[in-house]
C-alpha cells in the first residue's frame, strides 16, 4: 500500500472468510435497482443473490485463479472490494465495487490510479469488463481507459501508458468509451 492510500485511512487485505456477509450486501447493492423490478416472495430475492454471489465468486476464481481478491477498508471499516488478476503483461481489475456509503469521495479513483502506477512502472497495460450502463465509465474514461470492444452486455475497457509509448515511438489508435 502507497502513501497515498494510507493517508487517506484506506487500507486493503486479502478476504477473509467473515467477510462473507459484507461481500454478499455489497453484492446486493450493485444489483438492486435491477432486482427491484421482480415481484419477490419472502426469502426469494436473498436466496437468489447469495446464489448469484456464489456463482460469480466461482467464476471469477476459476478464469482468474492467481488474481488478488481484496477488501477495501476506509478508517478500519469494511467499504467495497478490489480483485486483480496480475498478468505478464496486462493488470486484469477483475472487479472493483465501492459500498454506496463510499462512493464519490474518489477512494474509486485513488485505488485505480495505484493500479494504472503499478501497470506504468512495469510496463503493462491494464484492462477490464465493465457493464455497459455502469455509471462509473465515465470515471474509467477520465482515466485513459478506451474500450475495445463489446460483447453482450459488457465492454472491455483497457488503460495503456500513452506517455511511455510515445516516448518509445509506438502508439496505437484506440476508440473513446
Amino acid at each position: 500500500m502507497t502513501p497515498t492510500l494510507t493517508a487517506a485511512g484506506i487500507a486493503l487485505r486479502p478476504v477473509r472468510p467473515e467477510d462473507r456477509e459484507d461481500l454478499v450486501a455489497l453484492y446486493a447493492e450493485g444489483r438492486s435497482a435491477e432486482l427491484d423490478q421482480v415481484p419477490w416472495r419472502p426469502g426469494q430475492r436473498e436466496t437468489f443473490l447469495r446464489m448469484q454471489y456464489d456463482a460469480r465468486e466461482h467464476h471469477y476464481l476459476s478464469v482468474n485463479p492467481d488474481a488478488s481478491f481484496d477488501v477495501v477498508e476506509v478508517d478500519g471499516r469494511f467499504a467495497g472490494r478490489l480483485s486483480v488478476d496480475r498478468r505478464p503483461t496486462d493488470l486484469r481489475v477483475v472487479d472493483i465495487a465501492l459500498s454506496g456509503a463510499t462512493c464519490g469521495r474518489g477512494i474509486g479513483t485513488m485505488l485505480l490510479r495505484e493500479v494504472l502506477d503499478e501497470a506504468a512502472a512495469s510496463g503493462r497495460t491494464v484492462s477490464m469488463h465493465v457493464e455497459i450502463h455502469n455509471p462509473a465509465a465515465r470515471l474509467y474514461e477520465r482515466l485513459g481507459f478506451r474500450q475495445l470492444e463489446v460483447r453482450g452486455a459488457h465492454r472491455l475497457l483497457e488503460w495503456r501508458d500513452l506517455e511511455r509509448q510515445v516516448r518509445n515511438g509506438h502508439t496505437a489508435p484506440t476508440r473513446r468509451i
